[in-house]
Parts: structure tokens; sequence; C-alpha cells
């Protein structure tokens, strides 16, 4: 069900009995919510669905509200891998920050959640006139950028069980709490490799008392020893992001 959004008066209000979790729109300034929120539209968005599609235009942008993003690296036989992840911190439409107007990527729903979304060219109208909005989209920019170029490296250079965990850790910060809601089939899809390999991997984590599964799911048992198991990267991205934020 769609539900279109009045204008804030507090950026921890709620909107038509819908509680704002997305990072980039309880950073804006009163003044900035007023504009933005009269264009934004309340979405469910079900497990699967594209929000974006490579090669094709953009006719909408999204404010992630929970749920779990993919962004997708696509070649030309149909396969993909994911090059990164997009929670409640994100937003999904970036190349219309930069003047363009399709996709480089595919970006997909894993986990099912809920978005803000607005039209192309009511975002691009909007970035006129908040320039809080346009830096913090700018400084997610370089957080995806990062994040992807981390991830292909990690894809390259890494074993699959370290990948694993450091997927699951950056999912759990993302989604809160301590289950993942994917099959083995499509945590394969994700990582760019076997169905048996992924297996081998979660049995792996599984054993050393990490993860366990339920009903279907990923249940993180331990936190701080999934994070240990995890490849440098996810370090990485953590530490660039913190030295960041610290330069705002």
């Amino acid at each position: 069900m769609k539900e279109k959004l009045d204008a804030r008066t507090d950026n921890s209000d709620h909107q038509g009995n819908q509680s704002v979790k997305n990072k980039i729109l309880l950073q804006l300034s009163k003044s900035e919510c007023s504009m933005l929120f009269e264009k934004l539209e309340y979405i469910q968005l079900p497990v699967r669905t594209v929000l974006n599609e490579a090669t094709e235009t953009i006719k909408y942008a999204y404010f992630v509200n929970d749920g779990l993003a993919s962004v997708l690296s696509m070649i030309m036989d149909g396969r993909s891998v994911e090059v990164g992840l997009c929670g409640n911190e994100g937003f999904v439409g970036l190349p219309l920050v930069a003047g363009y107007k399709t996709s480089h990527t595919r970006i997909i729903m894993q986990v099912g959640g809920s978005a803000y979304r607005i039209k192309a060219k009511d975002l691009l109208a909007a970035l006129k006139t908040c320039p809080k909005l346009a830096t913090s989209l700018n400084r997610y920019t370089q957080q995806l950028a990062l994040q992807s170029s981390q991830v292909a490296a990690c894809n390259r250079l890494h074993e699959i069980e370290e990948r694993l965990a450091r997927w699951l850790v950056m999912s759990q910060d993302r989604l809160g709490g301590n289950m993942v809601p994917l099959t083995q089939e499509f945590l394969a899809h994700m990582l760019g490799t076997r169905r048996a390999t992924v297996t081998v991997a979660a049995g792996m984590l599984q054993k050393a008392g990490l993860i366990s599964y339920q009903r279907g799911a990923l249940k993180i048992e331990s936190r701080a020893k999934l994070e240990a198991a995890a490849c440098e990267c996810y370090q990485v991205i953590v530490k660039q992001t913190g030295r960041w934020e610290s330069e705002i």
C-alpha cells in the first residue's frame, strides 16, 4: 500500500503511522524535511523487488527505511555478483545525484522492507534547494564506493568462510537482531559461488558455534566470534567510515 507523507515538524515524528528510520532523512533540517517530504511516498518493498535495473532509466529513488537491498554487478550472460549492501543507512538512485539517468547496477531487495520513494525529477528539484540533502547523498556515494571496491577485492582474495562471515556481520549491522532470513542458495548467489561451497563454509561457522539454522534462516549465535572470523575487509570499511564521520 502506498501512502503520501505530510511535511514533518520533527525528525523523529511518525508520518502516516510510519516511523522514519532512514538515517539520511533523520539528519535533515526541519526546513528541508518540509520540502522533501511533500514529494516522498512510503511503500512496502517485498523480497526480490527490483529498485534499479542495470542500463535502464531510473524512474524513482529510494530512501531505504528497513529491510536489506543488494547492489549487484551484472555481466552479459545474466550472472551477477554482489558488490554492496544498502539498509536504513542508505539511498538507492545515486546516479541521479551525479546528473545521470541510468544505473550501472541492479539493486534488489534481498530482505523485504520499506522505503520512502521519490520520483527522479522531484529528487533533482529537491537537490537544488536542499543543500544538506545534497551533501549527505554525496557522502553516501563515497561510502558505497568504498564498500564496493573493498567487496570486489574481498571476492577475489579471501576464502569463502571469511567472506560469508563478513557478509553476515555487514547484514546484521543493517538489519539489527540476530536473524538473517536468507537461504544458502540465495547466499551463494550473493557471494558469487556454488551452493555446495556455501554449505561447506556455513557448516564450518556452525560447527564453531558462530551461527545456527532456524526455519530457513541463519541465526548469529556470537557476534564477536563471527566478526573475528570475518576477513579484514569488514574492519577496513568500518574504520574508514568512522574516519569520515569524525571529519564532518
